[in-house]
């Protein structure tokens, strides 16, 4: 018998089977340079605009992270789709250079010797360790295959970039909006530093809880209580930061609560009557007596004295106590606390805060010099114990603030910084109505999220007390210590910070003459003794400059951005900083839109801790999976909550990526020497054929749009079903008979070829921006006759769907026949499970079926036998229906009778034939195939 099978159209392609993408992705990747396919890209797009999303810069200091990853891919997804798509993407990436922890890397190896070096020296060596830490992201980034312009990335430790920052301040002093003052801000005891709110950080933490009483030994109190002993009476306050005591200048009331005066065992203690219970349960006192009752209002003025120290404590009101937990009498250290602050400047209070940059208590502060604030704890307690203060103390586990860099706790500390005004020139007000109006947040919640943040955040601490950074241009009066800094003189700075080859190193390197204007006195003493200030700026703020510094003085790119993304920490962050700097010197924000994502974490659920064994990093998943899975895994998540990641969900992903390669592989295969000339207009298709371009067309712009709507997890779940389902399981199984057994040049093989040509072309714009690998392999692999001269997938024109549409009636009698193929498949199953039939050819189908679903059928002019992929099937009346005859509940009109195929099996097609031998020359084929072997014969 002769080997028919050799006859087949068998698929040959040069495309492999298996990807071993850990292998093949670094070859890519070296295409990719030597075409420069970023540039190819972009020249090729640009009919429908431009689109400009900025890059939010990571910090330079380590290798990247899941959440790095994940954050590179979602971008690269975005400018790849949106050029594909037919609008113009220039991405820029970016880096964040300045700042505490490269500092803190430095200072770790020089050590003691940190503190003889000059100032330039060191930053000098921040500067090397930023750029060695790029080089090694840079490389890191573009494995995971994200396209950009690697070559040219904006630093902000870049001297441009610098000025650019150091101008952004200068625009805030000349309006105004730039302070200098000594108040309680965030200090980092550890880093020695000042700290933004966006800086600060709450972990749980245990501090002491303690309630104090404070003598109140006014005559006044009389005047108010006539049952009052003035020797007797106290005031009594609670707090969980006792090492504040020593800084005491008031006690604060509320002036509309009432307040009782109580006596027990002989003392008088006066506290809010609506926290009385509670406090004597705490306090043991079995019946306190009131003495009498009084609001805020008239205790107002009385004089306290302080526990330990002979000094007094005034009785002062403020709007800001509460009857949340204490006893509504508030003990007030102006020096340590935003509202004891604003409430003693009111009050005249002296903003008292006796302690040096690590924490510790100046030589001045009796009892307690030289102890850190957290040592001191103990010993305040200690003291107030022996003076008899202390009516209570415990341990009170709460929400505190830390520091996000060195995570250790944090306090409130007056010092004298450098503040821009939330409310000079309205940028408050303005900020939020820019956030309501001018922004679309994405999801909608970080609107809300942002608004309260800004609506109630205090002024912004903008300076810190360290070396690498921007340095505030300001000159400081040695004769009277205020600062000078004319807006004017700080741009003529900027402009040589531009020029010097590093920049704002300039500011530290040249002799102070060169800084001074030549004859400056101080407007304030009129001396002329000047220093240059050694705080430099809040690395918040230089990132928050991106928008001047690269949006708007690189020409491809434009500010506003039409989008921000990154993490959802980052409203607290860039998105807060940048939108105050450009609100503050533009007067609107600088992003259009705003896209955030959520945290990675394991396949439980936690957070991804070295503690817990459970860190995944990008470069282990690369090398066992390939970067390609870890793309597919960015675009399979909804990204936008925290994301899950595991050895089972990748195991998944291979599976599914496994099935998109195997079905495009399918496709390639069949399309093996093909030319432009054998390709057939639409309109001569076969109607399978036109079907199956439609429901591809469907998918594709059901793709874009989740690209356009940045819902990834569509693009992935829509691919994936439609290879696994529409294609492989349907459309390219009915195919294959077809495909393989009909002649080579034959018009029916020809409109399937032209049909698969048609949808892989769809399919390659619609994976390329997530599968970026496996699309540019695919892409290198197509048949050279079919090729463009486009150098890589990414350059590849986009399709306009609308022709390739079928009309709504046709499509409705087509998905009308592919539910019809699901009842036979089920009708059949039993025969298979029973081993009567091996395979669905093995069998002659009867559609008995009720009169408009015969019209439906008839009029889609198909082949319905290969659409079932049996070997015969015939339609009948309905009404003729045996009884047992398969009836799907879906489908109305319809009852299904199987049976064993009539005739024998073809040994070339396998279909079964009752006109098998026909032809003596082919005893063992069918008519169909018999005449393609002769005419492949002739």
């Amino acid at each position: 018998m002769s080997d028919y099978k050799k006859t087949l159209n068998l698929p040959q392609t040069a495309f492999p089977m298996k990807a071993n993408l850990a292998q093949r992705e670094p070859e890519t990747l070296k295409k990719w340079d030597a075409i420069n396919s970023y540039e190819a890209m972009v020249e090729a797009s640009g009919s429908k605009g431009t689109y400009v999303l900025h890059d939010g810069p990571p910090y330079a200091n380590g290798h990247i992270h899941m959440g790095t990853a994940l954050n590179k891919i979602l971008k690269d997804i975005i400018v790849k789709s949106r050029n594909m798509a037919g609008f113009a993407s220039r991405y820029v990436p970016g880096w964040d250079c300045h700042g505490l922890p490269i500092e803190h890397k430095v200072e770790q190896e020089l050590k003691e010797k940190k503190k003889t070096l000059p100032a330039h020296v060191v930053r000098k060596l921040c500067r090397d360790y930023a750029s060695k830490w790029i080089d090694v992201q840079r490389k890191e980034f573009r494995r995971l295959g994200v396209l950009g312009n690697w070559e040219d990335p904006y630093m902000s430790m870049r001297p441009t970039y610098e000025a650019a920052t150091a101008r952004e301040l200068a625009n805030f002093v000349e309006t105004g909006g730039v302070m200098r003052s000594k108040k309680p801000i965030y200090w980092c005891c550890s880093c020695h530093t000042a700290l933004a709110e966006a800086e600060v950080e709450y972990y749980d933490h245990t501090s002491p809880s303690i309630f104090v009483r404070f003598p109140l030994q006014d005559d006044g109190l009389k005047k108010v209580f006539s049952a009052a002993d003035p020797a007797h009476a106290f005031v009594v306050i609670w707090t969980t930061t006792p090492w504040t005591l020593p800084d005491n200048m008031a006690v604060c009331l509320h002036p509309e609560f009432t307040y009782v005066l109580v006596e027990v065992d002989g003392a008088q203690y006066v506290l809010a009557e609506e926290l009385l219970a509670s406090c004597a349960e705490q306090f043991g006192w079995s019946e306190p007596k009131i003495l009498g009752r009084a609001t805020g209002e008239q205790l107002e003025g009385l004089k306290a004295r302080h526990p330990f120290y002979d000094r007094v404590s005034p009785i002062i009101l403020g709007q800001h106590v509460t009857l949340e937990a204490g006893t509504g009498c508030v003990h007030t250290a102006p020096g340590h606390g935003r509202e004891d602050y604003e409430v003693g400047l009111k009050y005249g209070l002296e903003i008292y805060s006796p302690m040096d940059d690590a924490g510790r208590f100046l030589p001045t502060v009796q009892f307690f010099a030289g102890l850190n604030v957290f040592e001191a704890n103990p010993k305040v307690i200690e003291k107030l114990e022996e003076v008899g203060a202390l009516l209570r103390q415990a341990k009170i586990k709460h929400s505190y603030p830390h520091c996000w860099r060195c995570k250790q706790p944090v306090i409130f500390r007056a010092t004298t910084q450098w503040f821009i005004s939330m409310e000079k020139n309205d940028l408050r007000g303005r900020a939020l109505k820019a956030i309501d109006e001018q922004v679309r947040w994405i999801p909608a919640w970080g609107r809300e999220r942002i608004h309260n943040m800004i609506e109630f955040r205090p002024d912004w601490c903008i300076s810190r007390q360290r070396q690498w950074g921007v340095p505030i241009m300001a000159l400081l009066c040695e004769d009277c210590g205020e600062a000078w800094n004319d807006p004017n003189w700080m741009r003529d700075i900027c402009d040589r910070f531009a020029k010097h080859p590093t920049g704002c190193d300039y500011w530290y390197e040249a002799e102070l003459s060169e800084i001074v204007p030549e004859g400056l006195a101080c407007p304030h003493c009129g001396g002329n003794h000047w220093k240059r200030e050694t705080d430099i700026l809040d690395v918040w703020f230089d990132s928050g400059t991106s928008f001047a510094a690269v949006l708007e003085q690189r020409p491809e790119l434009a500010y506003p951005a039409d989008l921000y993304l990154e993490g959802s920490d980052q409203h607290r962050g860039w998105f807060h900083s940048s939108l105050l700097v450009s609100e503050g010197t533009r007067q609107r924000a600088p992003y259009k839109a705003v896209l955030t994502h959520g945290y990675v974490v394991d396949g439980e659920g936690r957070k991804m801790s070295k503690s817990i064994g459970n860190v995944i990093a990008p470069q282990e998943l690369i090398e066992k999976f390939g970067a390609e899975i870890v793309r597919l895994w960015v675009s399979s998540v909804e990204y936008r909550e925290d994301i899950r990641i595991s050895d089972e969900i990748l195991g998944r992903l291979v599976d599914a990526y496994r099935r998109i390669r195997n079905t495009c592989r399918f496709i390639l295969g069949n399309l093996e020497g093909l030319g432009k000339d054998d390709l057939l207009p639409l309109n001569e298709l076969m109607p399978l054929d036109r079907f199956a371009i439609d429901a591809a067309a469907r998918v594709h712009d059901r793709v874009q749009q989740a690209y356009m709507d940045f819902d990834f997890h569509k693009v992935y779940h829509t691919l994936h079903n439609y290879c696994v389902t529409d294609l492989s399981s349907m459309y390219l199984d009915v195919l294959k008979d077809r495909l393989y057994a009909s002649g080579p040049a034959s018009a029916e093989r020809r409109s399937a070829q032209t049909a698969l040509w048609h949808i892989l072309g769809l399919l390659l714009r619609d994976m390329a921006p997530v599968l970026s690998f496996t699309a540019e392999e695919i892409f290198a692999h197509l048949p050279e006759g079919l090729r463009g001269a486009e150098p890589t997938v990414f350059a590849l024109q986009p399709i306009e769907s609308a022709p390739l549409l079928l009309d709504e009636g046709t499509r409705d009698d087509w998905n009308m026949l592919a539910a019809v193929r699901g009842a036979v498949t089920k009708a059949i199953e039993p025969m298979r499970r029973d081993g009567v039939i091996g395979h669905s050819l093995d069998t002659r189908v009867t559609l008995f079926v009720a009169d408009e679903l015969r019209q439906r059928l008839e009029g889609l002019n198909t082949d319905l036998r290969a659409f079932c992929i049996v070997s015969q099937i015939a339609m009948q009346p309905l009404e003729s229906a045996p009884q047992g005859a398969y009836c799907d509940e879906e489908i109305a009109g319809l009852a299904i009778g199987v049976e064993k195929a009539h005739g024998e099996k073809c040994e070339r097609c396998w279909i079964y034939s009752t006109e098998l031998g026909t032809d003596a020359g082919h005893p063992t084929l069918c008519p169909r195939c018999t005449a393609v072997i002769k005419a492949m014969e002739a």
